[in-house]
């Protein structure tokens, strides 16, 4: 895809990316390839929004993984923070760095939004399903972080 200002939708091919973790490793999308992936994009680690919906994917995370997916978040804040936010919250998934936004864009997970009313231009919360080949099967933009990963769920017939 080469308009990035196009949203993905199912049946497209995943953009590859190369990030650092929390930890400072390097994680392609290429490394989960024969897994399916659940790639979400948040704001700001530790912002009230941010915790509930990181919260979430922690407390479901077995049920996610029981059904065979991997969690990844991604946010622009810098290794250092993630590592905070993983020990403040116990997080138990993967959360990637992308302080200059250029995976953000190419997910189209970056540009105008509606904050308070007004239009801002900024990160997009969205989450994004990719199955084993690398092939997007659900693309959700604009998602509200309270009650996601249970709407998530619901989505790809996991029980609780």
């Amino acid at each position: 895809m080469t308009d990035t200002t196009a949203r993905l939708q199912a049946g497209d091919t995943a953009p590859e990316f190369t990030l650092v973790d929390e930890d400072g490793v390097s994680r392609s999308l290429a490394d989960y390839r024969g897994q399916r992936v659940i790639l979400y994009f948040y704001p700001e680690a530790g912002t009230p929004g941010c915790t509930t919906e990181a919260c979430d994917f922690r407390d479901n995370l077995n049920s996610l993984k029981s059904a065979g997916y991997t969690v990844l978040g991604v946010s622009r804040d810098k290794p250092a923070k993630l590592r905070g936010f993983v020990d403040e919250q116990g997080l138990n998934f993967t959360l990637l760095s992308d302080p200059d936004s250029a995976v953000h864009e190419l997910y189209s997970a970056w540009g105008e939004k509606s904050l308070y009313g007004k239009t801002v231009v900024g990160v997009i919360r969205s989450t994004f399903v990719i199955d084993e080949q690398g092939v997007v099967t659900l693309a959700l933009y604009n998602v509200k972080a309270t009650g996601h990963v249970a709407s998530l769920r619901k989505k790809l017939g996991i029980d609780a």
